[in-house]
């Protein structure tokens, strides 16, 4: 989806994440009820900002991309929702990791 469909341009340090479906089930093979699910902290960046502006005004480009999947804190970020879809906008620094 590109950032016109989105129609928010996160700003600075600024990512807006979609979050990936959790599996449905356990390793074991039992079936998780929707009741019983926790929101997913993996998600997919579908827009971000150009970097972090330091002190002296200089940017910092960003270290993740559009596209990349990511996992994140359970209480990260702030939730929107745009065009029917939700989303998470959150910084840089409250990603965990890109996953490969």
């Amino acid at each position: 989806m590109a950032k016109a469909e989105i129609g928010v341009r996160p700003l600075h340090d600024r990512v807006l994440v979609r979050r990936m479906p959790e599996e449905m089930k356990t390793a074991g093979g039992i079936i998780i009820p929707d009741t019983a699910k926790e929101k997913p902290q993996r998600g997919e960046i579908v827009a971000a900002g150009k970097g972090r502006v330091t002190e002296d005004g200089k940017v910092t480009p960003l270290e993740v991309k559009i596209g990349d999947k990511i996992l994140f804190g359970k209480y990260s970020g702030t939730e929107l929702k745009l065009n029917g879809e939700e989303y998470l906008m959150m910084r840089e620094e409250d990603i965990l990791g890109i996953m490969n």
